[in-house]
Formats: structure tokens, sequence, C-alpha cells
């Protein structure tokens, strides 16, 4: 976890609006969706409190785009996984499916945000809409492996069955003393797409 800062700080816009951001994950980590306040938000960032209204319209904005951020985190780190890969079509897919299974994904901490986040997806209009994009865009990237595997397969369903299996084991995995290991995971994922797209 980053270090709070003890002190309000000078910082260009850009870096005052992503160290809000990012404040905001950690306090949804720390507090959960009802720990979280504008006064917390701005403490956590070592900035002066109502700074915040400054960058957001309010804590759903900022938390909406720290939902954003930490998607988007998440995303670069599938991608990674895919590209240290190589280029055969099933280790690719296989990549992306298990990578949710080690750091920085399969983490206390981001499952302690991720619960969060999904706290508000049904209360907070915008932050369900930022998690019907984050998912998608999982969803979508399971399809276009898929098809790269295996073409003219439709892909829809497969990427929906998978989906829900990996959510299942990150998150036994992420709460701690999962009755599997990382590698047993990675084995299920293997054995549950094979039976999938045989």
């Amino acid at each position: 976890m980053a270090s709070r800062q003890s002190a309000f700080t000078r910082a260009a816009p850009d870096e005052r609006r992503q160290s809000l951001i990012e404040a905001t994950a950690r306090c949804l980590a720390e507090r959960g969706a009802a720990g979280v306040s504008v006064r917390t938000i701005c403490a956590e960032a070592g900035v002066s409190p109502g700074l915040l209204r400054h960058y957001f319209a309010g804590v759903s904005d900022a938390i909406a785009e720290a939902y954003r951020w930490t998607g988007a985190r998440v995303a670069t780190a599938l991608a990674d996984a895919v590209e240290a890969a190589g280029p055969d079509p099933r280790s690719r897919l296989l990549a992306y499916l298990t990578a949710s299974f080690r750091p920085p994904i399969a983490d206390p901490e981001l499952l302690a945000t991720w619960i969060a986040f999904w706290s508000l997806t049904r209360s907070d209009p915008a932050i369900g809409q930022v998690h019907q994009e984050i998912y998608r865009d999982f969803r979508h990237g399971i399809e276009v492996l898929v098809g790269e595997w295996r073409p003219g397969t439709d892909p829809r369903l497969p990427a929906v069955a998978l989906t829900a299996l990996i959510d299942g084991l990150w998150l036994e995995l992420s709460l701690g003393q999962a009755p599997f290991t990382p590698e047993e995971a990675e084995r299920l994922v293997e054995l549950w797409l094979d039976g999938l797209l045989a």
C-alpha cells in the first residue's frame, strides 16, 4: 500500500487528480464504501479538504474514476500476460484467463476495493455503468482470444462461462486460505476451457 502523505503538497493538476483517484481506491479498500467521504479521500491524498470537488463532481464521481483506473490496471496486467505468452493462440487465451490468479490481480487489497465497487453498482448508476464497461471489456478480451484459437466459434457464451469461473476462483484465492492453489486454479481453467471449446 502506498504511504499516506503527511502534509498537504503542491502538484501539477493531472498529478493531483490522479492522487485523488488513487486515494479513493485506498480508502475504499481500507474503509469500504460507507467509510469514504470528501474528507477521508483528501486526507489520504494529502491535499486540503474540498479540493476533490475541484476535480470531481463529488465522491460518487471520484469512486467511478477510481473504478475505471483500477479496471485499467487489471486490463494492463492481463495484456502483459497475453504478450508474455507468445504467439500460440491457446497459450495466449490461457494466459489471459489465469493472470487473475497471480499478483497484481490476486491481491487482498484489490479484492477489498472491488467489493466496495460492487456494493455500489446497484445504488449508483454511474458506478454501475463503469462496472458494465469493465466486465464487457474483460469478456470481449476472452471473445477475441477464443476467436483467434477457434475461428468460427461463437465466443459469447464461452466468454460468459469463463468469466464466471475466473471470478469465483479469483475471489477464493484473494480471500486467502482457498482450498486450492493458484496452480490448481490454472489447471481447472485449462480443463474447463478444453471442455468448452474442444
